[in-house]
């Protein structure tokens, strides 16, 4: 039986015996528990799709704090690194090094990176999908762990679209790069 079956059976015992008094004290306890059962969230993708930046970015710091991962217009992460979260204690976000480089290769990465620690994962992707978003995808959904998939930097492609289009549509542009995601992720079902 679950932790969730349980509870609910324990809620629904203490209605039917003890009235919604007893029902509500059972449900601030499971709620009060949920909050102190540790979150750690592992953010991966390539090498410059900007991992770092998100993680600073999710836990609502400046790049340039000094509690910040470093970020760097090269590969910056060599190991994956704790970071707390400063408003939730119990959720740790971590900052993975980018797939797919010299020091990391993907047929190594995994076993590197040590995935089966993280509870789930935010796939970080600066550009086109690629390969190696899939297969970041599919160990991950082997594991039978969830994912998100984040496409980043998406400013700098809008104005790279604009200095080379004649016929610039800002509407158009973001719905092209929002259709490529999804075929992306498509070709994993």
């Amino acid at each position: 039986m679950s932790l969730e079956t349980k509870v609910i059976e324990d809620i629904q015992t203490a209605l039917e015996n003890n009235g919604p008094h007893a029902a509500a004290l059972i449900t601030r306890k499971y709620l009060k528990d949920l909050d102190s059962i540790p979150l750690n969230i592992a953010v991966t993708g390539e090498s410059g799709s900007g991992k770092s930046t998100f993680v600073n970015a999710f836990r609502g710091i400046d790049n340039r704090d000094e509690s910040a991962a470093p970020t760097g217009v090269v590969e910056t992460t060599m190991e994956p690194k704790a970071y707390p979260h400063p408003i939730y204690p119990n959720v740790t976000v971590w900052d993975l090094p980018g797939i797919g480089t010299t020091k990391f290769p993907a047929d190594q990465y995994l076993k590197h990176i040590g995935f089966e620690k993280f509870d789930f994962f935010i796939i970080v992707s600066s550009d086109r999908f690629r390969e190696n978003d899939v297969k970041l995808a599919k160990e991950i959904m082997i594991l039978g762990k969830t994912f998100y998939f984040v496409r980043a930097k998406i400013d700098s492609n809008l104005i790279s679209e604009e200095k080379s289009q004649k016929k610039y549509n800002k509407e158009k542009t973001l719905q092209k790069i929002k259709e490529n995601c999804i075929q992306g992720l498509l070709c994993l079902l």
